[in-house]
Formats: structure tokens, C-alpha cells, sequence
């Protein structure tokens, strides 16, 4: 028995001495306990000194990351990563033969013991750009950074993919246009190199994980490959699927892979995308089409909170066309004089069910377009901060409320709002010169500030120091602050005393329920005491019934407001409204 065992461990030697890939067995520290001669014949020229004791530090120089990305595995046993390319960016003239990119393969085989294994990938690597220079015929079509073919190289290639004669079946090729979500902030806190850095991690990943995609024999294509096509944009090509599923399947692997954790120096960065997937079977498809709805699907899947995909469908497209006449429109609306203020009142609450109706009111701007008729704020406001326009929006709302406020100052003297309230956008606050606008337009307007109340959202005034620091300066204006839908955003009653702001608005959805649900009503009448409690009013959003007025009036709520009163009305019709209601 004992010569069978000697017999198995010798061929398992002789295996390891032969094998034509470097195999190396090291400890959880890097320490090596074995090695064949294809991994000493790869590592000695990358080791400092000429010792192989320590595979991390023999690869130190080309592949920081790889201690930290061990260290952070935290399966008893597992691939680590497989496919790793690490470039040896060195003088070789004293090795010349030696290889210039590696491919890594990392096991862990149990607790304390590592397997690796390394390849000689600068054959393939050549290849592959020799592949892709030959296929784009100009190296202007190749992205440099990456290596990759860039938005001219993939127009190109999607345009070869979409003009060949397709089987009546099971032949389909697809398009999938992938998006970094929120890179920006890598440049921003981490520097413009750490962010080259990921985008070259990204595009390995991606050519990794199509190399190892299971894919039906004789149906791979080479039109399978990636594409850089923007700063933080890639596409993936795919031909000769055998159903519209496979494109799909490969989208959910591709942001899987994409999402797990990227190491650059000192930096342990996890990060997510979202993607946009075309799938066909005709060649009745433009390479510029193709490329483009993905990318709308792709906005979609970003819009609806990121970390995922969407497959295109025609409606996208339509409502991106409908989006993009809307933001033209937009353009021109406020010149055109199409933009235009409702005004909802917001009434004291007396007792008896009786109300003060000059307590004040809210400015909700409209839009009267020339064709589609009435346009909402919900279905513009978006439009507006994506284009850059709700800042000039938002000044010509604020500027026509308190023309109107000022005018029904001198026509209706004791009987006029005393409050005026605008709301402001996330964009708004982001600003440098609000105040500065802000105080020129009450300037102009003749109108004292502290008659002014500017109303953000409860998840807007939890953003930040910056957001604070905004508001503090606006406080300083004189003007008044309110925070809006209290109850549905990211702060609470703990944190209330942090916000710089004179008014909270409990949200309609608490007040809808008031009646009929003890817990929303507990959860009222803690709201006003702790805003009393710091000096802040309260208005109960969303009144509709006699029975909801009832409720806040009881749980001390200040002010009302909602269609129990009135519905948003227009400027004229709020002084017919108030020589009524006196």
C-alpha cells in the first residue's frame, strides 16, 4: 500500500515539474511552500533580490492590491480571481524574454493555504489588439487608455453586425450599453488617476468575463467584445445568440462581476452600474439606433436607482422622444411667457372648525403649453434640472409670486396672505448665488423678506454641511424656512433641531390617515410638540375632510392646508377667494 502512495505522490510531481503553467502553493501570508519550474522560470525575474520566499511581495511592485484582495476574501475556501492581468511595467532589456502581461489565478484551498496560478498572457493580449486593429483599420478607433475600441470603433463594428444575413432563427445579436453609476464622485475625492486606474480594472473585467461566458458550441462570434464609449461608458456586442434570454443572462453576469470590489493602492472601492440591454434577430437596425435605445434603457435602469439593468422596449423610446420636445419646449417657455403661478391658500386653524384664511399661501407653478395644454410640475421639474433650466424656472416662479404678493399687499391691505411660500429645487440649493438672486428679486418686488417662506423637501435638508450651509445663509437673509413632507424623508424627530428651519409641513400622507388611524395620529401630535418644543410652527398637509381639520386642530397643529379650504387657484381668483372668505 505504502508503494502505491510513493507511486501516486511521484506522479503527482512529475505532473507538477512538467506542467506547462506556473502552479504555486503558499501560505495565507504569501509565504511559498512549493513551486514548479514554469513558476520560477515566470517569478524570478520579477523578484527584487532573486529570493522566491514570498509570492505578495514578489508581485508588490505589479499588483498592490492583491495582499488587501486576499485579506478581504473571507470564504474558508474559493476563487479569489481568476483571469487577473497583471502588467509587468518594468526594464526588461535584462530579461527580455520574460512575459509583459500575466494572467492569475487565485485558490483558496483551505484556511492557511493558497493555490495560484500564473499564465503568459502577452501573446494573447497582442493578439487580441492585433485582432481589433485589423478588424477597425485605424488605431484612431481604439481608446487608449483601455485598449478597447472606442464610440467610433464600436459604430463601426455594430455596423458590420447589424448588416449580415441572419438564420430565419436562433441567431440574434444584441447590444448592452453599461454606465458607472456615480463615478464622478471617484474623480472628485479620489483624483482623476484612481479613477483611469478602476476604468482599466473595469474593462479587464470585462473582457474576462466574456472570455469565460457560457455560450452554446459553435455560436461564439467575435463581434463578442467590449467597448469604451465614453468616459464612464462601455458597451458590450454580442452575435449569434440563440435567444433574446442569453443577452439578458450575460447583462446579470457582467454587473455581478462589475460589482465586486475594486483595490487601488490604499483604496477598497465597491461600486455598482447600471446597463441597458437591445436584443434582435433583423438586420432592419441602425449601428447609431442600436446603441442609442440601449442607452436609453440603461437610463431607465439608472433612473430607477442604479445597481441593475433594462431591456429596451419601443414605449422608452417614445417617452424619451416626448422628453426631448419637452426640454426644447422648455427652452423657450419662460421667454414665451408660458410659465405661470397657481396658488394654494394655507389657512390658521381655529377652533370650532373655523380657519384664518390670510395666514398665507403656496406658489405651484404651471406650465400652459401651446399643444399639450397644461403641463404639471411632475412631468417638467425633472426636465428641467437635468437640462439646467430650473434655476432660471425657479427665479421666474419666485419672481412672479412676489409681484403677486406685493399686489395683493396694496389692493387688499388687512385681508392680503401674510405669508408667501416657494418651494426650492435640489438644484436650487446647489446654487452659489441663491441668496444673491434671491435678494435682488425681493428687491426689486418691494417685498419685505421675512414675508417670504422658501420650502424644501425633509430628504433635501439631510443631504449635507453644504446643503446646511446654504440654508444658514438664506436664514440670514431675513427670509423664512420651511421643511416639506415631514414624515417621508431621511431625517426625524430627533435630528429636527439641526435644521435651520421655522416651519415643519407634515406630510399629506400622515393627515389622510389621521382619522382613521390612532398610530398617525400619535405620530402628529409628536411632530408639533417637538417643532413647538424649538420654536417651529406646523401645517397639516393634505386636509380634505372636516374630520382630518378636526384631528390636527386637536393635536395643536398651527396651519392647514389642502382642498378641504381650496384647490391651487389662480392669482386673481385668491382675491375672490379671500373677500369670501371675510
Amino acid at each position: 500500500m505504502s508503494g502505491e502512495n510513493d507511486s501516486a505522490y511521484e506522479s503527482l510531481i512529475q505532473f507538477l515539474y512538467r506542467a506547462p503553467v506556473a502552479l504555486i502553493q503558499l501560505q495565507k501570508d504569501g509565504s511559498i511552500e512549493m513551486l514548479n519550474p514554469m513558476a520560477s522560470q515566470l517569478l524570478m525575474p520579477l523578484s527584487q533580490d532573486g529570493d522566491l520566499v514570498n509570492f505578495f511581495q514578489v508581485l508588490q511592485p505589479y499588483a498592490p492590491g492583491l495582499i488587501r484582495l486576499c485579506t478581504n476574501f473571507k470564504h474558508e475556501q474559493g476563487l479569489i480571481c481568476e483571469g487577473m492581468r497583471v502588467a509587468i511595467n518594468k526594464n526588461r532589456r535584462d530579461h527580455p524574454e520574460s512575459p509583459a502581461v500575466l494572467s492569475l489565478g487565485l485558490l483558496k484551498v483551505d484556511g492557511n493555504r493558497l493555490m495560484a496560478i500564473l499564465l503568459d498572457a502577452t501573446h494573447e493580449v497582442v493578439r487580441e489588439q492585433s485582432i481589433l486593429a485589423s478588424r477597425l483599420a485605424s488605431a484612431a478607433k481604439l481608446d487608449a487608455l483601455t485598449q478597447l475600441p472606442n464610440r467610433a470603433g464600436a459604430l463601426e463594428l455594430l455596423h458590420a453586425m447589424t448588416q449580415r444575413a441572419r438564420a430565419p432563427s436562433g441567431d440574434y445579436c444584441a447590444v448592452l450599453f453599461i454606465n458607472f453609476d456615480r463615478f464622478k464622485q471617484i474623480n472628485d475625492t479620489l483624483g482623476n488617476e484612481v479613477g483611469d486606474q478602476v476604468i482599466v480594472l473595469v474593462a479587464e473585467r470585462l473582457r474576462a468575463t466574456l472570455r469565460s461566458s457560457s455560450r452554446p458550441p459553435g455560436k461564439r462570434s467575435s463581434a463578442e467584445l467590449a467597448a469604451r464609449v465614453g468616459g464612464d461608458e462601455f458597451a458590450v456586442l454580442l452575435d449569434g445568440l440563440a435567444d433574446r434570454d442569453v443577452a439578458s443572462r450575460i447583462a446579470a453576469r457582467l454587473l455581478d462581476r462589475l460589482s465586486k470590489p475594486y483595490i487601488i493602492g490604499n483604496h477598497d472601492l465597491t461600486c455598482t452600474f447600471s446597463a441597458g440591454v437591445v436584443a434582435l434577430n433583423s438586420d432592419a437596425y441602425d449601428a447609431d439606433d442600436l446603441l442609442r435605445d440601449a442607452a436609453i434603457a440603461m437610463a431607465i435602469a439608472k433612473a430607477g436607482g442604479g445597481d441593475r439593468f433594462e431591456v429596451f422596449c419601443q414605449q422608452m423610446r417614445d417617452d424619451a422622444l416626448l422628453r426631448r420636445g419637452l426640454e426644447t419646449d422648455l427652452r423657450y417657455a419662460i421667454e414665451r411667457g408660458e410659465l405661470y403661478n397657481l396658488y394654494q391658500p394655507v389657512v390658521g386653524l381655529l377652533a370650532g372648525g373655523k380657519f384664518d384664511p390670510a395666514a398665507g399661501v403656496e406658489a405651484l407653478v404651471r406650465w400652459k403649453h401651446p399643444v399639450r395644454g397644461i403641463v404639471g410640475p411632475l412631468e417638467f421639474i425633472g426636465i428641467a434640472e437635468d437640462c439646467g433650466l430650473i434655476g432660471a424656472i425657479g427665479e421666474k416662479v419666485l419672481e412672479m409670486a412676489c409681484r403677486d404678493f406685493v399686489g395683493w399687499k396694496q389692493r387688499l391691505g388687512t385681508r392680503a396672505p401674510r405669508l408667501l411660500a416657494v418651494n426650492l429645487s435640489r438644484a436650487q440649493l446647489s446654487q452659489e448665488d441663491l441668496c444673491d438672486k434671491v435678494k435682488a428679486i425681493l428687491a426689486a418686488c418691494g417685498m419685505e423678506p421675512d414675508k417670504l417662506q422658501l420650502e424644501i423637501t425633509e430628504s433635501l435638508a439631510a443631504q449635507g454641511k453644504d446643503i446646511q450651509e446654504q440654508l444658514l445663509r438664506l436664514k440670514a437673509l431675513g427670509v423664512k424656512l420651511a421643511l416639506d413632507d415631514f414624515g417621508t424623508g431621511y431625517s426625524s424627530l430627533s435630528s429636527l433641531h439641526l435644521l435651520p428651519v421655522d416651519t415643519v409641513k407634515i406630510d399629506r400622507s400622515f393627515v389622510t390617515l389621521a382619522g382613521s388611524s390612532r398610530h398617525h395620529e400619535v405620530l402628529i401630535e409628536a411632530t408639533v410638540k417637538v417643532a413647538r418644543s424649538l420654536g417651529m410652527n406646523t401645517v397639516a398637509e393634505g386636509i380634505e375632510t372636516e374630520e382630518q381639520a378636526a384631528v390636527v386642530y386637536a393635536q395643536g397643529c398651527n396651519k392647514g392646508q389642502g382642498y378641504l379650504y381650496s384647490r391651487p387657484i389662480s392669482g386673481e381668483a385668491v382675491e375672490e377667494w379671500l373677500s369670501e372668505m371675510a
